[in-house]
């Protein structure tokens, strides 16, 4: 098979795996894996020269060392080390002893039960840290433990990729051979980092004054390939080289560029490293071994579980919190197959089981997850306490307000918007995640409470029933929904705002029940067109007026007014408007539904419809009038006066 061929085959199987595995919202470390085992010597040997693949592959690793270099933070680290330093290191280390120990007693070697131990130690930091974002609990108590050892677990690897060569080593020489190595890796890591740092710096910006982009592409791979090339001179790994160099970069002022360059190399390269893994899964191995899998597979959940949620518990943690953790952190991790590749002299069996685990506990990481917090509110008596807690704090706080605002989130925007209705003597009450940014802005006199808006209860505790509006202020179309499903089931008289990036999710929102959608690009655009507008000599008072009209045709809550006596602007006099029609008893209209009345046929629609208190904006045609109906039509002074003639005469 020639080079474009394997090329070729590559790419095809690899596209059409990962489209499908996206469309179930699985990893797509998995397709690539399925590609790997399809089209390898086990199934279909659709891909004759396997070394050579694999030879690419090797650039997977060192671009995603690279990567992790980047996100190196010495800030970080610190703000962080009682979880890094104290969770992450106990959790690796006894992932080590008690799966090495596990392993051991199934008679294999001592070398072969540390190197699965640190294997099956890492779990999956694109995966979790995917699902947190989902789900918004980043900044969570059980989210900021996951993402402390998923820190560590990443730092691990380094040391890791050099003991594990290592211990394939005899006996007597794996003493000298592991301080030989590290030896090697202090002098080679203090002479980069010692005088690397400065000369980095300089040839960055150096390398920036030529204001090419391809120049800066090519500068990164070069040190990256570089500084692994330097490594493996020192008989150090090629990953531990491209993790230096990130760890260079990170501390410059140019580390989110050049990680923007980096990323489709890395997950190109990747994909292919992870193919090259699913080539060694052996089928017809696998089914002989299906009880030994399964068993594998219980012993690593449990012990990984247990583990971590003795350890969370031990260390401080509630103990919802600490089984949160434990069933967060007990599946494996892409790492683990990195970590696998450089195990030495591996029997068949034991790499098909190793390999077979790693790749069913990813794919029911997302499940475990899913249910985790039903699993908490099972077994944790406490859980509920803390839950009524946080309620009562939150109907505290909203006891005395009524006709108030509630609003989804208190980041930027939500800050923002919280300054403008406070100005405007309008009340609020504000839920957030965030503990750190709850406790800093109700200190400074911020009406805002920790709280979960995606919760009816939290909802309710906020006094949903007596508000006058919701406003969704976080960039997060399913929490909005889940959000408008509640309101909708409790109050759809209520009025929700949602504010999203672009104009993609519109109608699914709109759908949802909201009342009006804010698409940030649509704004950003406005402000844009009205200052090169005014910059290019256009009069003010012709841009506001376009920048009027953009906007009554988006948002529909601002199309048209209700004409008053004190409305004598001259360009508003064919303007639409708004006018409410009321129907009284023997008006023409009742009875009809607004198709049979045909008000566009006049050149005005139905805007709204008032009934018993309720206000229903943009009501359906085959909505049938009632009598005490309060029909608001849309358009202009002329067609306003027909509409109202065919709604009063017969």
């Amino acid at each position: 098979m020639s080079a474009l061929s394997l090329v070729l085959l590559l790419l095809g199987a690899s596209v059409l795996a990962v489209v499908i595995f996206r469309r179930f919202n699985l990893p797509p470390v998995l397709g690539y894996l399925l590609v790997g085992s399809l089209i390898g010597p086990h199934a279909l040997n659709l891909m004759e020269d396997v070394t050579r693949a694999q030879y690419l592959a090797e650039f997977g690793v060192v671009f995603l060392m690279f990567s992790i270099g980047l996100e190196f933070s010495l800030p970080k680290l610190y703000a962080m080390k009682r979880i890094v330093f104290g969770l992450g290191l106990l959790q690796v280390l006894l992932s080590v002893a008690l799966i090495g120990g596990i392993v051991i007693s199934f008679g294999l070697s001592w070398q072969l039960g540390v190197a699965l131990g640190g294997v099956f130690a890492m779990s999956s930091t694109a995966v979790l840290t995917k699902l947190l974002a989902e789900r918004m609990q980043l900044d969570s108590a059980h989210g900021r433990e996951v993402m402390g050892v998923l820190l560590f677990q990443d730092l691990a690897v380094v040391p890791l990729l050099v003991l594990i060569p290592s211990l394939s080593q005899p006996p007597e020489k794996l003493a000298m051979m592991l301080g030989v190595a590290l030896l090697k890796a202090i002098v080679v890591l203090a002479v980069i980092l010692v005088f690397g740092q400065q000369l980095m710096r300089k040839w960055f910006h150096f390398v920036a004054r030529a204001k090419s982009s391809e120049v800066f592409v090519l500068n990164v791979l070069l040190i990256t390939l570089g500084l692994a090339y330097v490594t493996e001179l020192a008989g150090l790994s090629l990953a531990l080289g491209a993790f230096v160099a990130g760890m260079l970069i990170s501390e410059t002022e140019f580390r989110l560029q050049v990680e923007e360059d980096i990323k489709s190399f890395r997950d190109v390269l990747m994909g292919l490293f992870f193919v090259t893994i699913g080539v060694k899964l052996d089928l017809s191995i696998l089914l002989g071994l299906w009880w030994q899998i399964l068993l594998a597979l219980a012993a690593l959940l449990i012990v990984k579980s247990l583990m971590v949620g003795v350890l969370s518990w031990r260390l401080g943690a509630s103990p919802g919190n600490a089984i949160r953790s434990a069933l967060w952190l007990c599946a494996g991790g892409e790492f683990g197959f990195v970590l696998l590749g450089e195990i030495m002299h591996l029997p068949k069996s034991v790499e098909q089981i190793a390999l077979t685990v790693l790749v069913l506990s990813m794919l029911v990481a997302p499940f475990i997850v899913q249910y985790s917090e039903k699993l908490v509110m099972r077994f944790v008596a406490s859980e509920w306490l803390l839950r009524s807690m946080q309620l009562t704090r939150i109907a505290a706080q909203s006891m005395g307000a009524e006709k108030h605002a509630i609003l989804c989130g208190f980041g930027r925007n939500g800050q923002y918007l919280a300054r403008f209705l406070g100005q405007e003597g309008v009340n609020y009450i504000a839920l957030d995640l965030d503990p750190d940014r709850v406790r800093e802005a109700s200190a400074g006199g911020e009406s805002v409470v920790f709280g979960d808006s995606g919760r009816k209860e939290s909802l309710m505790a906020a006094g949903l029933m007596r508000a006058s509006v919701v406003i969704i202020t976080i960039n997060d179309t399913p929490l909005a929904e889940k959000i408008l499903h509640h309101v909708q089931e409790l109050r759809p008289d209520l009025p929700v705002v949602v504010r999203t990036s672009d104009e993609r999710d519109l109608a699914r929102l709109s759908k949802a029940g909201a009342a009006e959608v804010v698409p940030e690009t649509l704004e950003a655009s406005l402000m844009l067109a009205s200052h090169a507008l005014v910059l290019v000599g256009v009069p003010i008072n012709r841009v506001l007026k376009r920048i009027r009209q953009a906007r009554t045709q988006r948002y529909r809550l601002l199309r048209g007014f209700f004409h008053g006596l004190s409305d004598s602007d001259e360009d508003d006099e064919y303007q639409s408007r708004l006018h409410s029609v009321w129907l009284a008893p023997g008006a023409a209209g009742i009875g009809q539904t607004l198709a049979q009345l045909d008000m566009e046929s006049f050149g005005c629609e139905v805007s709204a419809i008032r009934r018993r208190g309720i206000r229903a904006v943009e009501p359906a045609p085959e909505t049938r009038l009632e009598v005490g109906d309060v029909v608001v039509v849309l358009g202009d002074p002329e067609a306003v006066s027909a509409a109202e003639q065919r709604l009063l005469q017969k």
